[in-house]
């Protein structure tokens, strides 16, 4: 059994994007030369999510519009947490769309379903941030 390790590192200028990060998760892929195992992209950041869904601008929207009615950025002053920082909104957010993606690798290639990509969710953006990609197989 091999393993890779390799972290992807993002600073989104906005406070809020999602950014479709299958063809760098490739990429490691391709990198480590495992060709059956699986892949673990983990966000390092705790107001940072990865998880996989559609790459529709659409539904990237509706993402928005729906994170923002659960957990809206402002008043700051709604949130315990807020005080020295302004970003409980962003933990909240990452806690319902999720820290990490595990997928299949088959034949050196992402095992997806119709449709699926893997996305970085920022939700406290404009700092260096990182994503780790962990594959083990053979």
């Amino acid at each position: 059994m091999k393993s890779f390790r390799k972290e992807l590192f993002f600073n989104i200028p906005r406070r809020r994007a999602y950014i479709n990060i299958t063809h760098q998760v490739q990429q490691c892929i391709d990198e480590s030369g495992i060709k059956e195992g699986m892949v673990l992209v983990n966000a390092m950041n705790i107001t940072a999510s990865v998880f996989i869904n559609d790459d529709e601008a659409g539904l990237h929207a509706d993402f928005e519009k729906w994170l923002e009615k659960l957990a809206p950025e402002k008043p700051y002053s709604q949130y315990s947490h807020n005080g020295y920082e302004d970003n409980a909104d962003a933990h909240l957010k990452r806690q319902i769309m999720g820290r990490e993606a595990v997928i299949a690798i088959t034949n050196g290639k992402l095992d997806f379903g119709t449709w699926e990509q893997i996305f970085y969710g920022e939700y406290d953006g404009k700092r260096e941030k990182r994503v780790l990609v962990k594959i083990i197989g053979e």
